[in-house]
């Protein structure tokens, strides 16, 4: 069949455009500021599909920067004050409007973004709207839905070129929603969907200053992410960016979200509608030109079936359109600029060069324009650069494997975690295996499924945090009781002449030590050693550290001088517990967490008078401190088997499922307020949610964790779980922040620490939980409850098809 053209009508876009003058400058407290300075630097915004020049765009300086910001900080102080629903009114608006002016924006953003008018029409812009919608019904009940949280402040926004106005709306959304006003800079080559949105806030009636857009190059983003009166970053783009602002804003107490970079996995079983799943890759890959962070741009195919599955995807492949993004029967269209059609190609040359095969469809692209073929890449291996490496565009990349146990470790082998597909029609093979991939959404015999109320994010380096569903907000409130403030970070890393994280030389004490003794008999050492897998080991180092009574006089034990090679140990402790501890039951984990409480309860007046002995508190505020543990243990073992997660309530045919899953292993490091109640504030919420523990106790009273080495024992926990080093606290954190292994660092201490604990943990995207500024552990407000099991959990959102006629290609919306 011949398929004749049907070219959209680009005439309005071009005369809003002209109603610019093709110029565009800064749109801050909802005014358009253009350059009057004939030196002021202006970007091209030239259509990918044809090579034209549609407009030019001013490039913001820093001092636009701080104009918008100071927009922001002067609207916000009105914004978040009004009443919910005015908020929830001024969001429906801009919904309302978004909807008359669809196609407008469609026909824009293709012309902009070279991709098809299909998608632009089908998919983002009802996606842009569905999320001012869903997010203006959270702004009507934040109240009473969220009502221990407040906004967090002036809010930085940074979006990519592939979905340059369905970011935006998912980014402003929530953040309007929870009070905050915003600043957002688009991608430097995609900036006409972003102006026209900003024409339609003006229409919409939004008070001046609560959205601002400026357009400018990486100096200018820098410069908006770090300025001193942004409270929170929003980015999405690639990996790399995203590392350098975790380093860029370690320390600073500004909030950070990222939704970074994908190598998603599409596992095809032998059990698959093989049809089914041929059309659901065309729409995993070559939508958007694969120009999508979680394209499943790896295929894993059963043996079985290889030869078969990928002879029909040829032939799939033989079919699909190329051509100029207005047209609207087409399947694919332009890359987004020549620079990354480039490393497209580069990349695809790398794979030849390493002996891959390439399968492209003949004289298929356009001979004008930035297009690149559909392309499937085979005989590749594990180590293979096209399998490890995001590419970006039109490449599929294909393996086999034989069992679903090695489907499974080739899907998670990788450093990104952000998607995955399975497909099988088998519903308990499909399910196990999306709870086995490690990755923030699963689509089971669909894909590039999304919806407002579904969360969307990554683990591992594809970032941390969610946009969308409830669990999107929490990236846009802070707790009411936290009083926040940005804070100053030197690049001096460096305290009292040491570097953070290098041991100290620590002097014994001159008087010399005196154990304990009944009648002139010396007392048993009972000196503890590292608690690691299950067991006590000796410090590496065969160093060990006193403890002295409050008063200086006394010794109250020795501890473990922990180094690298014990955190190390640790480390693999944890990891060898984790998934078994992740897959057990949630209830049998909170009777594990009640035995631990009740074994401590019998040793209630041991652990006050221990405390008391260190810290000089006093029996009674000791008795106190340990009463409260036993009831925070009760706390968590409660939450155990009700914190698992819920169905989501999406426009979806079948059931969107969002499961809480264990971050892997967590390291804890304390600082010394209140040792004993701290270190089970911090463990226990991480321990019931299927994670395993590498924990330091406070460094200067220590013996309140290591006297719980026989209430674990006897406690049933499985070896390795909860894993103990005690020694200087900073020299385990920067080891712990440095570990490829370990998934997320908890860190309660200074704000040296705090700096250095986010920056090194920049190294594999770990998440990060740190608090420098204190919190009253006796209070329940601040030292329990959700805000602990959120940080102990990773978001995963599965999709499932329902119904006799199961949607094989999905759809994106």
């Amino acid at each position: 069949m011949e398929y004749g053209n049907a070219p959209e009508d680009d005439s309005p876009a071009r005369s809003w455009l002209d109603g610019h003058d093709k110029l565009f400058g800064t749109f801050i407290n909802n005014k358009w500021n253009k350059a009057n300075e004939a030196d002021i630097p202006l970007a091209p915004s030239v259509s990918p599909s044809t090579g034209e020049v549609l407009a030019e765009t001013v490039q913001a300086t820093t001092d636009d920067v701080d104009a918008a910001v100071e927009a922001a900080r002067a609207a916000y102080e009105s914004w978040s004050a009004l009443e919910p629903h005015v908020r929830a009114r001024h969001i429906y608006a801009i919904a309302r409007n978004l909807q008359k002016h669809s196609r407008l924006l469609a026909v824009v953003e293709s012309m902009d973004n070279g991709k098809p008018i299909r998608e632009t029409r089908d998919a983002d812009i009802p996606a842009a709207v569905r999320h001012m919608y869903y997010h203006a019904g959270w702004a009507q009940i934040m109240d009473t839905e969220l009502p221990n949280y407040k906004p967090v402040g002036v809010i930085a926004q940074i979006i990519p070129w592939n979905f340059p106005l369905l970011m935006l709306a998912w980014k402003i959304a929530p953040a309007l929603a929870m009070g905050n006003t915003v600043v957002l800079k688009p991608a430097p080559s995609t900036r006409l969907s972003a102006a026209l949105f900003a024409d339609i806030l003006a229409e919409s009636g939004l008070p001046p200053g609560v959205v601002n857009i400026i357009s400018g190059d990486n100096d200018m983003a820098s410069h908006l992410s770090a300025h001193p009166d942004v409270d929170k970053v929003a980015f999405t783009g690639s990996t790399a960016v995203g590392k350098h602002l975790q380093r860029q804003l370690a320390g600073t107490n500004t909030k950070l979200s990222l939704e970074l970079g994908g190598k998603s996995p599409v596992v095809v079983y032998e059990s698959a509608d093989l049809d089914g799943a041929v059309e659901g890759l065309v729409n995993g890959i070559w939508f958007n030109q694969g120009q999508v962070c979680c394209a499943g741009s790896r295929l894993l195919v059963q043996e079985s079936v290889a030869e078969v599955f990928v002879e029909k995807l040829k032939r799939r492949m033989d079919t699909l359109r190329v051509g100029n993004s207005l047209e609207k029967n087409i399947d694919m269209s332009a890359i987004i600029d020549e620079t990354q059609r480039d490393r497209i190609q580069s990349m695809v040359q790398i794979g030849i060069d390493e002996g891959a095969d390439v399968y492209q469809p003949k004289d298929c692209v356009p001979s004008d324009g930035c297009f690149y073929p559909p392309t499937l890449v085979t005989n590749v291996q594990s180590t293979s650069t096209l399998v490890q490496e995001e590419i970006f565009g039109p490449v599929l990349v294909a393996q086999t494997f034989r069992t679903p146990a090695e489907a499974i470790k080739l899907a998670n082998n990788t450093r990104y975690g952000l998607s995955a597909g399975v497909w099988t029609e088998k519903v308990g093979l499909a399910l196990e295996t999306a709870l086995q991939i490690k990755a923030g959404v699963i689509w089971v015999n669909t894909h590039n499924v999304f919806d407002a109320a579904a969360g969307f994010g990554g683990y591992k380096e594809s970032g941390f945090g969610r946009e969308g569903g409830k669990e999107g907000l929490y990236e846009y409130v802070k707790l009411a009781w936290k009083k926040g403030g940005k804070r100053k970070v030197g690049d001096n890393v460096k305290e009292n002449g040491v570097e953070w994280g290098k041991p100290r030389t620590k002097p014994l004490p001159s008087n010399p030590l005196q154990s304990n003794s009944l009648g002139g008999i010396p007392g048993v050492d009972r000196t503890p050693k590292m608690y690691i897998g299950g067991s006590q080991k000796r410090p590496d180092g065969n160093y060990v550290v006193p403890v002295m009574s409050s008063d200086g006089e006394k010794l109250m034990g020795q501890v473990g001088d922990g180094n690298r090679k014990d955190v190390r140990d640790a480390v693999s402790a944890a990891c060898k517990a984790a998934p078994g501890w992740g897959k057990r039951g949630a209830y049998n984990r909170s009777q594990i967490l009640f035995y631990i409480a009740e074994n401590l309860s019998i040793r209630r007046e041991e652990f006050a008078s221990r405390i008391d002995g260190m810290t000089g508190c006093g029996i009674e505020e000791g008795l106190a401190e340990v009463d409260m543990s036993i009831s925070r243990l009760f706390t968590y073992a409660s939450y155990a088997d009700k914190y698992g997660g819920h169905v989501q309530e999406t426009p979806f045919s079948g059931v969107t499922s969002s499961v809480n899953e264990p971050v892997g292993v967590v390291g804890v490091v304390c600082s010394d307020d209140r040792p004993l109640l701290q270190f089970v504030s911090a463990v226990a919420p991480a321990v019931v949610r299927g994670n395993a523990v590498v924990a330091c106790p406070s460094e200067k009273y220590p013996l309140a964790a290591t006297d719980l080495y026989q209430v674990l024992d006897t406690s049933d926990l499985p070896g390795g779980v909860i894993n103990i080093v005690t020694g200087q606290s900073d020299v385990i954190a920067k080891t712990l922040a440095e570990h490829q292994a370990v998934d997320g660092i908890w860190y309660f201490g200074d704000q040296e620490g705090c700096y250095n604990t986010q920056r090194l943990a920049a190294g594999n995207m770990k998440r990060t939980f740190v608090c420098g500024e204190g919190r009253d552990w006796m209070d329940r407000e601040q030292g329990e409850g959700e805000e602990f099991l959120r940080e102990a959990s990773e978001v995963k959102n599965i999709w499932i098809p329902t119904g006799e006629s199961m949607p094989g290609g999905g759809g994106a919306y």
